[in-house]
């Protein structure tokens, strides 16, 4: 994702936290139960604030305020398509005049760099928003000509209820990458963030409210997976969810969705993505271009380049090309903007990224650099390399969601397309070389939903982005987003008839 030339302001130290209730009907209001559970700032281990915890009886209320928001006489149903538009862009506009304040925000709560949420996730947030908001009045049917002496055509309604989970690494990126197709079909929406990273969802309810939408049209409850999540999963009145997060969790989400009302999924999980560097690549590029694909935010990313393929010729002089970049990455305060890499989300997932560590070691792989905690508080993990890995080893095959990066070898095409595809994840992949024939070669025999030609990470609003096999179902973004959003009618009249 590219930075725009933007200036990169000193980010709030300690940002005030103005919402911690669940925005149901576009009021703040407290959970049914009166439970709370903390939300923790990894960068110290402590905890920030107490937030409302959201569960069934919750999300009750939210999907009844809901189908308020969606009965025909209402407001939101009654509203031209082009005023829809109007009103994603106006959240786009309060997006951008927060924007400050809400990367401040999601740093603390997150642990991201706050020079990348700032320039490159915030980009991405007003882009899609403001994207979707110009497919409002372009979303159009067709006519068919069919036998006969009919008039048959198309059109695409609203699929209605939309149950979204959002996951924890890009917490306000992909409540953007949901809500904003979704809004622009016409539908309406109940949104549990991750139980991580609640705080900036929680902002933007008063931002929704203040765009002008409706009441019960944007529905923000937080809360746990196995309550609030399973909640919206099973819920006989929601018709559609769309969720990003793990493959065990997947499965629970689609087997709900099937006992319940056969609502429709997308989803949007893990991946153990390839990166193939051939030896006439640009190496310096392709060097930084691979350490990025790794670890940038701190390797949680679901396209993360976590098995980086170097050909055979290169392999010695670029492992240490990679090898001395990350002993140069700077971990710190993600607060201070010369700081590349911050902590880990949360206690349990620096406690498995560390065991996966210990794996490598264990099971033959040559640490190169890293592998230990950071001293100090919160959950820093020094970036690491792995080289002599093999797929047989568990670096080599399970997803780490760490800053771990694993570089295997590989001599020819046919070999490294084997090697490649021999996952049960099929998210992202990347090739590094001159030669087009080889790209076009790797492009058409790699399964992987999203083929990165001599870059990474490139993800913009308008280029559709999801997985092949255990990697997901369906896409976002772009206009292959919104057919997710939308059910079509087909119409047959008979002028005929007298």
């Amino acid at each position: 994702m590219a930075a725009p030339a933007v200036p990169l302001p000193e980010p709030i130290r300690n940002p005030e936290i103005k919402y911690t209730q669940l925005f149901i009907n576009n009021e703040y209001v407290d959970c049914v139960s009166g439970k709370t559970f903390p939300t923790i700032n990894p960068s110290t281990g402590e905890k920030i604030i107490d937030i409302q915890e959201g569960d069934k009886a919750d999300i009750d209320k939210a999907v009844e305020a809901a189908k308020e928001a969606f009965k025909d006489s209402s407001p939101w149903r009654q509203m031209n398509a082009s005023t829809r538009g109007v009103l994603l862009n106006k959240l786009a506009d309060l997006l951008e005049r927060d924007r400050l304040y809400i990367s401040s925000l999601e740093v603390m709560d997150n642990g991201k760099p706050f020079r990348d949420m700032y320039l490159n996730d915030y980009s991405m947030i007003l882009n899609t928003i403001r994207y979707y908001a110009g497919w409002t009045d372009k979303i159009c049917g067709k006519t068919i000509p069919v036998d006969g002496p009919f008039f048959c055509y198309t059109k695409h309604e609203p699929v209605g209820i939309c149950g979204q989970i959002i996951p924890w690494n890009f917490p306000l990126a992909m409540l953007s990458w949901k809500i904003a197709p979704a809004l622009a079909c016409g539908n309406c929406v109940v949104l549990k963030p991750a139980e991580q990273t609640p705080l900036t969802a929680l902002y933007i309810g008063t931002l929704i409210k203040e765009a002008g939408f409706p009441p019960g049209v944007v529905n923000i409850v937080p809360g746990y997976g196995p309550t609030a999540g399973a909640a919206i999963s099973s819920h006989p009145d929601i018709n559609k969810v769309a969720f990003t997060g793990s493959t065990e969790a997947r499965q629970l989400i689609m087997e709900a969705a099937a006992k319940s009302n056969l609502k429709r999924v997308t989803l949007e999980l893990g991946g153990k993505s390839p990166n193939v560097v051939f030896a006439d690549a640009d190496l310096d590029f392709a060097a930084e271009m691979s350490h990025q694909a790794l670890f940038y935010n701190m390797g949680q990313c679901c396209t993360a380049g976590s098995r980086t393929y170097v050909q055979e010729e290169i392999y010695e002089e670029f492992t240490k090309k990679l090898i001395n970049r990350a002993k140069n990455r700077v971990v710190g305060d993600p607060l201070d903007t010369k700081n590349e890499s911050g902590p880990q989300i949360d206690e349990e997932q620096y406690k498995k990224i560390l065991s996966l560590i210990e794996s490598g070691v264990k099971e033959g792989a040559k640490l190169e650099c890293g592998g230990k905690a950071v001293e100090g508080k919160g959950y820093f993990i020094e970036p690491t390399v792995f080289t002599g890995v093999t797929e047989d080893m568990t670096i080599g095959k399970q997803e780490i969601f760490g800053p771990v990066q694993q570089i295997l070898k590989f001599k020819t095409m046919e070999e490294v397309i084997e090697k490649a595809n021999n996952t049960s994840y099929g998210l992202a992949a990347a090739i590094f070389t001159k030669d087009l024939g080889k790209a076009v070669t790797f492009t058409n025999k790699v399964k992987a939903g999203t083929v990165w030609v001599n870059i990474y990470n490139w993800i913009t609003a308008q280029s559709p982005f999801g997985g092949f096999k255990m990697s997901g179902v369906g896409r976002e973004l772009g206009e292959y987003g919104l057919a997710q959003y939308t059910e079509v009618k087909n119409v047959i009249i008979n002028p005929m008839a007298k």
